[in-house]
């Protein structure tokens, strides 16, 4: 057994390659996570107060309508990355169900080529939107929508990290069949 460990031989050992990108694929979850509570917490916290304050007073505060505009795609864009790292994204796995062994692993691969190619596409082409938000502002919040915007390069970045380490855990052997959520 030592002299497994000692010569890199790893056939009872596990390869930590695949924990490690497991671990980084959870801490991307993570973040999903915590956008998705703080968006809820904040929109829900800001849409009460403005309620009770227009019941109590007629009039509630004018920037809860827009916080809204600036909030709403970064819960979306949590969502997307939680989905994408526990692979519970949309899925059509009839190609996949009929291959086993080699060629589903290949199959896979190509999968996560191609959505790691749409996520850097699309990070690629969404500059100039991102640099043109930078001069639209909410009224009353005063802010420019690139808040709310840079949630596209979140979620695109985060799921192009995820495809790619799923294309490094199906290159090391260890494709997770993605039926267990990540710890």
């Amino acid at each position: 057994m030592l002299a497994q460990k000692m010569t890199g031989d790893r056939k009872g050992g596990a390869d930590p390659l695949p924990h490690l990108v497991g671990r980084a694929t959870c801490v991307i979850e993570w973040s999903g996570r915590i956008i998705v509570a703080v968006s809820l917490a904040v929109m829900f916290i800001a849409l009460f107060i403005n309620v009770v304050l227009r019941y109590i007073f007629g009039a509630g505060i004018a920037w809860a309508y827009e916080i809204h505009a600036v909030l709403l795609p970064w819960l979306i864009a949590g969502g997307l990355v939680m989905a994408a790292a526990r692979g519970r994204n949309i899925t059509i796995t009839l190609a996949s169900d009929l291959l086993s062994g080699r060629a589903r692993l290949i199959l896979s691969a190509v999968v996560r080529v191609c959505v790691l190619a749409i996520c850097v596409s699309v990070l690629w082409s969404s500059q100039p939107i991102l640099k043109a938000s930078q001069f639209q502002t909410l009224s009353t919040l005063g802010i420019t929508q690139v808040w709310g915007y840079a949630s596209l390069f979140y979620a695109f970045g985060a799921m192009a990290l995820v495809a790619l380490f799923d294309l490094v855990r199906i290159v090391a052997g260890a494709d997770r069949t993605r039926t267990q959520e990540p710890t």
